[in-house]
């Protein structure tokens, strides 16, 4: 008596599992979208936090991640900007290359000058945060 009761209990759980759909949706802030055949993971909703939390939003946007036109140097006679705002842009952009390898090659060139950002390190970063609020659905997909 006890098995078959364990054996049905066993049977009904198994198949009200099976109605549920177990694909995951949201891992340590990466969405997850499963197919068939296909994954695509993105960030969309940690890029648009990022680009309101540093207050980019609603600021113009840029259709490119970095000038091709700027010099990058140190420009000793430059103004200082406040390294702890450039250092968690900085952080908050290298999380987001996870998903996003298009952006990697510019955020690796300005984290060299984390210890003594200037104005127009800071004015780059802020063109890859616009870049951001206009690409936030840019993901990875495989197939």
């Amino acid at each position: 008596m006890f098995r078959v009761t364990r054996d049905l209990l066993s049977y009904k759980f198994v198949n009200k599992m099976n109605e549920y759909d177990w694909r995951v949706k949201i891992h340590f802030g990466i969405q997850v979208k499963q197919y068939d055949n296909e994954i695509f993971i993105s960030q969309s909703k940690y890029a648009r936090d990022m680009v309101k939390k540093f207050g980019m939003k609603g600021k113009s946007y840029a259709r490119m991640p970095m000038s091709i036109s700027i010099k990058i140097s140190s420009e000793p006679t430059s103004k200082c900007v406040d390294s702890t705002l450039y250092k968690s842009m900085i952080g908050s952009l290298l999380y987001i290359t996870t998903t996003r390898p298009d952006i990697a090659f510019s955020i690796g060139m300005y984290t060299r000058f984390q210890s003594n950002p200037k104005e127009s390190h800071l004015t780059a970063i802020k063109r890859i945060l616009k870049y951001l609020s206009f690409t936030s659905d840019y993901g990875i997909w495989y197939s």
